[in-house]
């Protein structure tokens, strides 16, 4: 009889303390998707450039309505201002931590509009891609790639295509702006450098 209630007083304190365990080792709901939300975070923050604009200094009112002055003297210093700032452009910005200044500014204004190049297999005919309103690109003359769509995320160029004789599925690829002004677009990766021109 004794062994009888020393085995249910051993089973009962060991799931009480396997509970106590079992919860405090328990992962947080949901931890895979904080930790993809962290590392997906958009960094850009969009919006037009306001009248307060100055040679270092941009006032950009955000698409959530807040108005920022910024200094734009390390972006300048690290040549990160690709395509300048006027009244009324569409921008995305890369902010300091207190959201004081800015350290990378992309005019979407001057994104905008059709880029051109030499084919690279020929160099006998001019591709190209049509940046368009609405985050909208299409293919200029070229038979291989159709382009579909462009974003500015977290700072990079980041272009939506579909390749002819593929897998008929979306490609997503990714670049750093190197170069933006109102008549020259560069921008690449580890493996390949794109130089475009404006088409007049």
């Amino acid at each position: 009889m004794d062994k009888r209630i020393l085995l249910m007083v051993t089973a009962v304190a060991a799931t009480l303390f396997s509970c106590g365990n079992k919860t405090d080792r328990q992962a947080p709901k949901d931890s895979t998707n904080v930790v993809e939300n962290v590392i997906n975070k958009e960094l850009t923050v969009f919006g037009m450039c306001g009248e307060a604009s100055a040679m270092n200094t941009l006032q950009l009112i955000t698409d959530s309505g807040d108005t920022l002055s910024l200094s734009v003297n390390e972006a300048k210093e690290n040549n990160n201002v690709f395509g300048g700032y006027g009244i009324g452009d569409r921008m995305a910005v890369l902010l300091n931590d207190d959201k004081t200044e800015a350290k990378q500014v992309i005019n979407e204004t001057t994104l905008l509009g059709n880029w051109t190049m030499p084919d690279p297999f020929d160099g006998s005919s001019i591709v190209g891609m049509a940046l368009k309103d609405g985050g909208i690109a299409e293919s200029i003359d070229m038979a291989n790639i159709v382009y579909k769509a462009w974003r500015i995320t977290n700072g990079r160029l980041e272009l939506t295509l579909m390749r002819e004789g593929g897998s008929e599925e979306d490609e997503i690829e990714v670049y750093d702006i190197k170069k933006l002004d109102a008549d020259s677009l560069v921008f690449g990766n580890d493996e390949d450098i794109f130089e475009y021109c404006r088409q007049k």
